[in-house]
């Protein structure tokens, strides 16, 4: 009896075996080789357009590095962030689509893995602290005018420990990085929760802290940036002009926060759908073919960070340009009087 149970739970240990061990070759790729050229392309555009646009983000604010605000800050650290995953990680994987499989073996997954969820979870949790930045600065004047520089700096400092923290933690044993069901990229080992009560703790820990916690905090705060904008439009116009053109600055701030949330999320938030599907649903249930699309379209949130700076920076000066004009008519108006 007691060998019958024994077998039992082995079998039932051994019920599910991830893709990757399926297969004597993980990391041969499942697609077509038109598939992979179309995503290796991709890819190339993708990492080319965000390294020059966040380089050139970066370039720009080093020249007025003291001027900063701290919200600034945090948006340069944002392109940091997109800049590294773009140089770092990208390579990796145009390479590896062109040759068809994961030329770079289990080191190089993990490596890549690694790169991937550090430099995405730093991104999510630099605009966790930009939206309680913006938060504190509409909301609470009070504790937004106590917000100096080095308080940003400290929080950069915490922002890249704790993304440190996570992204290291699958190589004590607690999980693993493993590549995609498609064989060309790594990952998260998401497949762990299908294992063992171990793997689900990991993966539910992963998404909490790194994901459902920190997309909360932003969604929280920027309803209330919302709800008190619609209350206090009309305060603003009855104060100076120095106050009305800090508000107008500040509102900015907030729009291209928003816009970068935003654009971070409806790029992460289909990958991780299948991610979620892939730990707690029914084991590759989720096709190749389609596991491939949500992938491809998380590594493009890199690039739409420089294009919201350009058009909210375009679209602030020509209403500065436009107040100008308007100053400047009411001024020669007082000269000919």
């Amino acid at each position: 009896m007691n060998g019958m149970a024994s077998d039992h739970n082995t079998s039932s240990q051994e019920e599910y075996l991830p893709h990757y061990l399926q297969k004597e070759d993980p990391f041969a790729s499942k697609l077509s080789r038109e598939a992979d050229i179309v995503a290796g392309f991709y890819l190339t555009v993708i990492g080319i357009l965000s390294t020059l646009g966040n380089g050139y983000v970066i370039f720009m604010s080093s020249k007025r590095k003291k001027k900063l605000r701290p919200a600034e800050i945090m948006t340069v650290n944002l392109a940091v962030c997109d800049l590294g995953i773009s140089v770092v990680g990208k390579p990796f994987s145009i390479i590896s689509f062109f040759s068809h499989r994961w030329v770079f073996g289990w080191m190089g997954c993990r490596w890549y893995g690694w790169a991937g969820f550090f430099f995405g979870c730093a991104s999510l949790i630099t605009m966790t602290a930009v939206s309680l930045d913006r938060y504190l600065k509409i909301c609470h004047l009070s504790y937004g005018t106590w917000l100096k520089r080095h308080h940003a700096f400290i929080c950069l400092a915490i922002i890249w420990a704790y993304a440190t923290f996570w992204a290291t933690v699958p190589f004590a044993g607690v999980g693993s990085y493993a590549p995609e069901p498609f064989g060309t990229s790594c990952t998260l080992d998401w497949w762990l929760a299908q294992a063992s009560v171990a793997g689900q703790a990991f993966v539910l820990s992963i998404l909490f802290f790194c994901l459902l916690f920190p997309t909360a905090v932003i969604v929280f705060s920027y309803v209330k940036i919302i709800l008190k904008v619609k209350s206090s439009t009309k305060e603003v116009a009855h104060y100076d002009t120095r106050i009305q053109n800090s508000h107008i600055l500040e509102m900015k701030l907030t729009k291209v926060a928003m816009l970068i949330c935003a654009g971070f999320l409806i790029a992460w938030i289909p990958y991780a759908v299948v991610s979620v599907w892939s730990a707690f649903g029914q084991p590759d249930s989720v096709p190749i073919q389609f596991s491939v699309v949500p992938t491809l379209l998380a590594k493009s949130a890199a690039m739409y960070n420089p294009i919201i700076y350009q058009v909210i920076d375009c679209k602030f000066a020509c209403c500065r340009s436009g107040g100008l004009k308007t100053l400047q008519k009411k001024s020669s108006l007082k000269k000919s009087r």
